[in-house]
């Protein structure tokens, strides 16, 4: 069976309770278990982490080659200055999808760039915490290995 690994970054575990007008109500939990059940919906698997530093996110995606079959990742605001965390996603031999909860072309100007989009396959962002969903199903109908 296929699996996908999911990363959500800084900040993210303060879901529900930070800046609820722009994030939404609801958990990291409450986007995980939705993301397990669609996954197996999917007939997938899915393993989600979360890691407030940078270094800790890295070395999560150094294992992804050879047991995931992609990589759903919202680096939060490290997506917009981080080379490291660029540099561990072009390694990656599986493909790689960005998310965004809120509409970051929506928001402030240093939001607009994301410094990892270039090496991800796909950027999905603005829908909620639907985001994660989509950007699970976009990475199954890739068909990869």
């Amino acid at each position: 069976m296929k699996k996908y690994m999911v990363i959500s970054g800084p900040n993210l575990n303060l879901l529900g309770t930070r800046k609820v007008s722009i994030y939404g109500e609801g958990s990291l939990e409450d986007i995980h278990e939705g993301l397990r059940k669609r996954a197996a919906e999917l007939g997938v698997e899915v393993d989600c982490f979360q890691f407030n530093s940078e270094g800790a996110i890295i070395d999560k995606l150094q294992e992804a080659t050879g047991r995931y079959a992609g990589v759903i990742i919202n680096a939060g605001a490290l997506a917009h200055y981080s080379y490291a965390l660029r540099s561990a996603i072009g390694s990656m031999l599986v493909p790689c999808v960005e998310v965004f909860i809120s509409n970051v072309h929506a928001r402030e100007e240093f939001r607009h760039k994301s410094v990892i989009a270039p090496v991800c396959v796909g950027v999905i962002g603005g829908f909620g915490k639907k985001s994660y969903i989509l950007a699970l199903e976009a990475l199954v109908n890739l068909g990869t290995p």
